[in-house]
């Protein structure tokens, strides 16, 4: 492996780390304080927050998916790491992120058309979160399992 490998590492862990965090702030924290809060108030904690998430998630998403790709093509050259088992659960592991990033576009962009609905906005955070939830699992079982 390159002398760049722990730096992609980093990157990609962190920037896992925000989008995680994010995702079940959304679901554990936000969606909770709907409780707390009246509609209008609740419309304008959202706003801001998707404001701000607006400028901070792509580019924690594209540095996700980037550092995500170079560590693949450093770990497994090729597909040649498939005929073990480390690579399975890889290839998993990959599929579950090209969901999350379906979503993640689809959601973007049902946004800037205004289609984004409170209700198809918090399923789609659950959707996130679950799927994450597998990546991390995957990436734990990976060297583990």
């Amino acid at each position: 492996m390159g002398a760049w490998y722990p730096v992609l590492l980093l990157v990609h862990l962190s920037c896992a780390i925000v989008f995680v965090g994010a995702a079940a702030f959304e679901v554990f924290i936000l969606e909770g304080l709907h409780r707390t809060f009246d509609h209008a108030t609740m419309e304008r904690i959202e706003q801001a927050v998707m404001r701000r998430a607006r400028r901070v998630m792509p580019w924690v998403v594209t540095l996700l998916y980037a550092s995500g790709i170079s560590l693949f093509a450093t770990r497994c050259a090729g597909l040649s790491c498939l005929r073990t088992h480390f690579g399975w659960l890889l290839l998993a592991k990959v599929t579950l992120a090209l969901a999350v990033l379906t979503v993640f576009i689809s959601t973007v962009r049902a946004g800037g058309r205004g289609g984004l609905d409170p209700c198809r906005f918090r399923h789609t955070h659950r959707i996130v979160l679950a799927l994450m939830a597998g990546i991390v699992f995957l990436a734990k079982a990976m060297f583990y399992l």
